[in-house]
């Protein structure tokens, strides 16, 4: 099969002939449609995401959807032909999606939602996943919330959105000016981060009360906004990129608590993979019933132009997610 294969960490992908993966126990064969491109792919590309463990050398792409080719031993659930999505590899150990096939731990995956095609599947699994543990596993999010996520336009922010709006929840969500339009547009109010100070919208959107539920997916001084923006006593803060030095104080004055999500736990120690596959079921329900739905970047990509994709990325350009077609 023909897959993008990294060699060396700072190198640029090699489109190379590989053989193809034989399924084993409790694994299927995926032949894959298409692959989100996101951007701790690019980091691991470049040897800056240690907490990948990626082992050289390594097929990148941590989502992917395409259709089941052949089920392993010990699998249930699945049959040849069935159309799935998921967060499966691309880190330790485990093959990505830009290649034509992967064999695939099953726990990690889900059927495809029918409402959405391959290309929007793809774009998923990393995002739901990660908005998904913050907010449902460990705030509980639900009616009578009141919501801030940080980055609401990005690629975790945009989902996490839709996830805390389905649940109920008033959601708001800062963002640059040129993203107000799709913040609006998702159902939750814009702030404009670059002219409103922290003290400012907490003040015009909570009574100065502070939100209920602060979600970061930024990092670095936007984590330290999010405490100072949190409910007294109940409020929770979250962070997907909560990797810096910060002080604890603002939060713990605030007598609120914080969790972190680390979404490729699983992947890389086996343990809790089940709860992927749980979680990828209960958003394509979601997406069947029209409450769930990715941003795609209007351009094309194949493995032939991988490295385009990825630049993309990188310089800031993809104003949504960029998937690349695969071509089995």
């Amino acid at each position: 099969m023909r897959a993008a294969v990294l060699r060396q960490f700072a190198t640029p992908l090699e489109l190379a002939d590989i053989a193809t993966p034989v399924p084993g126990s409790g694994q299927v064969l995926v032949r894959i449609a298409a692959s989100g491109v996101n951007p701790l792919d690019t980091k691991i590309r470049a040897g800056q995401a240690a907490h990948a463990r990626a082992v050289l050398p390594a097929v990148l792409g941590l989502d992917l959807a395409g259709t089941v080719e052949e089920v392993g031993p010990q699998v249930t659930g699945f049959a040849v032909g069935d159309e799935v999505y998921g967060l499966s590899g691309g880190v330790g150990d485990l093959q990505g999606s830009l290649a034509q096939y992967a064999a695939a731990d099953a726990r990690l995956l889900a059927h495809k939602p029918a409402s959405l095609t391959m290309r929007q599947a793809a774009a998923l699994p990393l995002s739901v996943v990660t908005a998904w543990e913050g907010l449902v596993d460990r705030a509980r999010v639900g009616a009578g919330h009141k919501v801030l996520v940080h980055g609401g336009a990005g690629g975790i922010g945009h989902v996490a959105v839709q996830i805390a709006r389905a649940r109920g929840a008033v959601v708001f969500a800062t963002a640059s000016a040129a993203d107000a339009e799709t913040v609006r547009r998702l159902g939750a109010t814009a702030i404009d981060y670059a002219t409103t100070e922290v003290e400012e919208y907490v003040a015009a959107h909570t009574g100065g009360e502070g939100f209920d539920i602060v979600f970061d997916t930024v990092g670095g001084a936007v984590l330290d906004n999010s405490f100072a923006a949190v409910r007294h006593y109940t409020g929770h803060v979250l962070s997907a990129l909560g990797w810096g030095s910060h002080s604890l104080a603002p939060l713990s004055f605030r007598g609120a608590t914080y969790s972190g999500v680390f979404t490729l736990l699983p992947m890389l120690t086996g343990n809790g993979r089940e709860h992927h596959g749980e979680i990828l079921r209960e958003a394509a329900a979601l997406a069947d019933a029209g409450l769930l739905k990715p941003l795609l970047d209007p351009r094309r990509y194949t493995l032939d132009t991988v490295a385009q994709a990825h630049a993309a990325v990188e310089d800031g350009s993809a104003h949504a997610k960029i998937v690349v077609d695969i071509e089995a």
